[in-house]
């Protein structure tokens, strides 16, 4: 497998993954390398879009009582349709192609019972080509990380 990154950018994105706002002068010293070079290397990540840097938040501690996974079969002659509309609900967080029985994976993270409802019935139940949803809401996090290293760790 061709990376788009090297060793160095590795072990960049390995400490950014603990800690997303380390300072590239620590970085510089842990990696062996100049600031600027880790400077130039992180700006070149995150154009090439092989990392973002966010703040990962916890929806229940915002106000977010209910949050989940949606599993769709759809039409799939109407798949980019439905991605396209798909991307433009606010709620949605996370949309992925699946093998297996269902064609799509959403998670979503809403206030309350009502924005669900809404959610479910009016804006994804009503998209041209969904053939049938299947909700699941999250009880607890038992494990919820990001850092799964690079595939030259």
């Amino acid at each position: 497998m061709e990376t788009e990154f090297d060793k160095i950018d590795s072990k960049i994105i390995c400490i950014l993954q603990k800690d997303g706002r380390m300072p590239y002068r620590e970085i510089a010293n842990k990696v062996g390398i100049s600031e600027t070079n880790v400077r130039t290397r992180v700006k070149n990540l995150l154009d090439k879009e092989i990392i973002q840097i966010v703040a990962v938040s916890d929806p229940a501690r915002l106000g977010f009582d209910f949050d989940g996974n949606i599993k769709l079969k759809i039409v799939n002659k109407k798949l980019d349709s439905i991605l396209k509309d798909l991307k433009q609900i606010e709620e949605i967080t996370y949309i992925a192609l699946l093998t297996g029985s269902s064609d799509i994976d959403v998670d979503f993270i809403v206030r309350s019972k009502k924005e669900l409802d809404d959610l479910l019935f009016n804006k994804i139940n009503k998209i041209e080509g969904v053939i049938e949803s299947q909700a699941s809401l999250i009880i607890r996090y038992e494990k919820d990380t990001y850092t799964w290293k690079t595939a030259l760790e």
